[in-house]
């Protein structure tokens, strides 16, 4: 089964009714036909039958051996990270979502959990930071925000040399365009609230893995955590991946023709877009993807234009999220990297000048005079 028919047909049969939708199960616990006998649903925190279609979906998306679905991406990683005890340490991106470093910082950490932050796209960097009590390497490809892209056959060929668990967040791809799991990643996860709902409307998160002993043990976590997805919520995700390959293609055709006009604007210094030949990570990204996405970074001249671009554009909204089919521009110094210190954002290039563009499925053309007259604004 190709993609695009496993995006609407994968979430298994029709129940007896011959629905073509799958039902809502609005039900927080179910009986049992007799002592000793179930239905496979017992409570919902455990598992509830809209969710289980749609955990059955992205372990097919994805080519796993089980999914689950989560209140959230934060709420994922956490369980992922609950995988790991005191003392034990994970290699992570050095540039990852700030939520993330967030978690990992104040409360992980705090747990007894060590972490080293590393570029991942350096596979030396990688091998320096292991240790003898290193059990994961955790990563995006591309990262967010600065958009550098990782060669995950080599990270997950040094992971397993060191008995190594490979986690990789895989939101801004999709497995439309990028399968971490058939590169040799043993985890993956997803903010689910962005291109895999689409549409702006739901909070969620994921987790597949290939790894029956892995998908045992984060079941465990999840059931006794209870940090599930809601079956309305599970019914949203449902229905915005039934266009997943659609969307996937229309953002990422609009983010090329708008990473090409920026690239022509005397007061952009830099353009972040993999799908530019001039990217560093272009040809990894080739090789290992077979799309580019829709999200792409850029700094301009001042702050101040900055500001003037963010306060200026009509359709493009200003607003902290991204992967749905309104366009959206982000300054992540004050949103979505707020939490990290100053001189470690200015490091990374995070800084005044930087804006994060998610770039819809509005036409191009309409887009690019929207940021066009945003710039002309900017004195």
């Amino acid at each position: 089964m190709e993609f695009a028919t496993k995006c609407i047909h994968a979430m298994g049969e029709n129940d007896y009714t011959g629905s073509i939708t799958a039902p809502i199960y609005i039900s927080s616990t179910f009986a049992h036909p007799k002592l000793g006998d179930t239905t496979g649903f017992n409570y919902t925190r455990e598992s509830n039958p809209t969710r289980e279609r749609l955990e059955k979906l992205m372990t097919e998306l994805e080519g796993g051996v089980d999914a689950l679905a989560f209140a959230s991406g934060m709420a994922a990683i956490d369980t992922v990270m609950n995988l790991f005890a005191p003392g034990e340490h994970i290699v992570t991106g050095d540039d990852l979502y700030g939520g993330s470093f967030r978690l990992f910082r104040s409360i992980n950490a705090k747990n007894g959990v060590e972490f080293t932050s590393v570029h991942t796209s350096s596979i030396e960097d990688i091998i320096r930071a292991i240790r003898p009590n290193s059990r994961a390497i955790f990563l995006e490809t591309p990262t967010n925000p600065m958009m550098e892209v990782s060669d995950l056959r080599a990270i997950c060929r040094v992971a397993k040399a060191n008995k190594l668990l490979v986690i990789v967040d895989n939101t801004f791809l999709t497995p439309y365009f990028q399968k971490p799991l058939e590169l040799g990643a043993d985890i993956v996860i997803h903010s689910g609230t962005k291109y895999l709902c689409g549409h702006n409307d739901v909070l969620a998160g994921f987790t597949v893995t290939n790894n029956k002993e892995l998908a045992e043990k984060l079941r465990l976590l999840y059931k006794t955590t209870g940090a599930c997805l809601g079956a309305l919520d599970a019914w949203l995700v449902i229905r915005g991946i039934k266009t997943l390959h659609l969307r996937m293609e229309k953002h990422q055709e609009n983010a090329l023709a708008i990473a090409q006009w920026l690239k022509s604007q005397p007061k952009v210094n830099r353009v972040l877009y993999p799908g530019l030949p001039e990217h560093p990570g272009y040809v990894e990204n080739c090789l290992q993807a077979s799309g580019f996405g829709g999200m792409i970074s850029f700094s301009v001249d001042t702050p101040e234009t900055a500001r003037q671009i963010l306060e200026g554009v009509k359709v493009i909204q200003f607003a902290e999220s991204l992967g749905g089919t309104e366009s959206l521009i982000t300054y992540p110094i004050r949103q979505t990297h707020a939490d990290l210190p100053p001189e470690e954002c200015k490091e990374k290039g995070i800084t005044d000048c930087l804006l994060r563009l998610s770039v819809g499925i509005e036409d191009k053309k309409d887009l690019i005079a929207d940021l066009e007259q945003a710039f002309a604004k900017a004195k």
